[in-house]
């Protein structure tokens, strides 16, 4: 136990060897179809002669970028496997990128989203998985207001911060109660040696992981003092269960400060999105464009990181879509990792997305 307090954590693999498509066992093969400075584009590409696989629904799942690897969302791809073709944002850890790399913020998020939006081509679509909500949702209004010909034919916005004022929760509390400068100069560091993002800004992942973990200490202790009590019953099942969580939990990347206190500030400070007052690269942004796109948003009855409504705002704010192209979904019985991973998720919401993509297949 005290080595496992003390370890390194290194990066997950995703470990999605195959999956079952009409009760046959499918090969699954991953290919890193684009590579950018912070973020790889990777696709799991289901082996099969059936070329009715390739012609199933693009799915374009956004990553959190918010301290965890984006393995955190196996279960959610793995959900989706079997009828999408399923890509996924792969951010990579600032702290491995060089300075020369040059910065990455909230606007270079968006333009990221954008084109792998647009490399996936016609009638793909577009999930949001927690913080992407708010990139995700600019993104798809900018391409809305250039009448973009590659506008996905769904967006879907799980668990996001579109407006947190609405049931405000701890973390956006404590966003509201200190000024941006709080948050850089007690949150923000640099890269140490020998890490080849030597001085880069960073917001580091242990900080994220901290927080999180103190939001639900009680149960985190008792996890731990249950795995001792295994350890020394010789439970190797439940105690294998333990470490396969808490490998991937306590695995964790840092973010760049521009992109981290950027967040912060439009996001859980201004509001900016929610106000109407979102700019891209100093262009206006507003939900309003997007006509075309149908919009899916879902909660967790308990969610104590995106409080209820805060998602649903997106409903809100996209003004011109007709009302048989949104629909809102409220998951009960969930908290925040409910909302995309484990029984209810795979049970319950994965179909309705399913459902929702095959209801509005094309776009417009």
């Amino acid at each position: 136990m005290a080595e496992r307090a003390t370890r390194r954590y290194s990066k997950p693999s995703f470990n999605l060897a195959s999956t079952q498509i009409k009760g046959e066992t499918v090969a699954i093969e991953e290919e890193i179809v684009l590579r950018k400075p912070f973020c790889q584009l990777k696709y799991f590409k289901r082996i099969s002669d059936d070329p009715a696989l390739e012609q199933e629904p693009r799915l374009l799942m956004v990553a959190p970028m918010s301290g965890h690897w984006a393995t955190l969302l196996r279960g959610t791809v793995e959900a989706m496997l079997p009828d999408h073709n399923v890509y996924i944002t792969d951010w990579r850890d600032a702290r491995t990128t060089p300075l020369s790399e040059g910065r990455f913020d909230l606007d270079d998020y968006i333009d990221y989203v954008i084109e792998f939006i647009r490399l996936l081509g016609p009638n793909s679509h577009v999930m949001a998985v927690c913080q992407p909500g708010v990139p995700v949702l600019m993104a798809v209004a900018l391409m809305a207001a250039e009448n973009h010909p590659l506008q996905p034919a769904t967006m879907t916005l799980m668990g996001s911060p579109i407006d947190t004022r609405r049931s405000p929760t701890i973390p956006n509390n404590l966003a509201q109660e200190r000024p941006l400068s709080w948050f850089k100069h007690n949150l923000i560091t640099r890269v140490p040696l020998p890490n080849r993002g030597f001085m880069r800004p960073v917001y580091p992942g242990f900080l994220q992981l901290s927080g999180f973990m103190h939001m639900n200490l009680d149960r985190h202790l008792n996890a731990h003092r249950d795995f001792f009590a295994n350890l020394i019953k010789g439970d190797g099942d439940s105690a294998d269960a333990h470490r396969e969580f808490y490998d991937e939990y306590l695995s964790v990347m840092d973010l760049t400060a521009e992109f981290y206190l950027m967040t912060v500030s439009e996001v859980f400070q201004k509001h900016s999105l929610a106000k109407g007052e979102a700019t891209h690269r100093w262009r206006s942004v507003n939900p309003g464009e997007i006509r075309k796109t149908a919009l899916l948003t879902i909660e967790g009855e308990n969610d104590d990181i995106s409080g209820i409504g805060q998602t649903q705002a997106a409903h809100d704010l996209c003004v011109n879509l007709s009302a048989s192209k949104r629909e809102d979904y409220v998951q009960p019985g969930v908290g925040h990792y409910g909302v995309f991973n484990g029984r209810r998720w795979r049970n319950e919401i994965a179909p309705k997305i399913r459902d929702f993509i095959r209801t509005h297949p094309v776009m417009g």
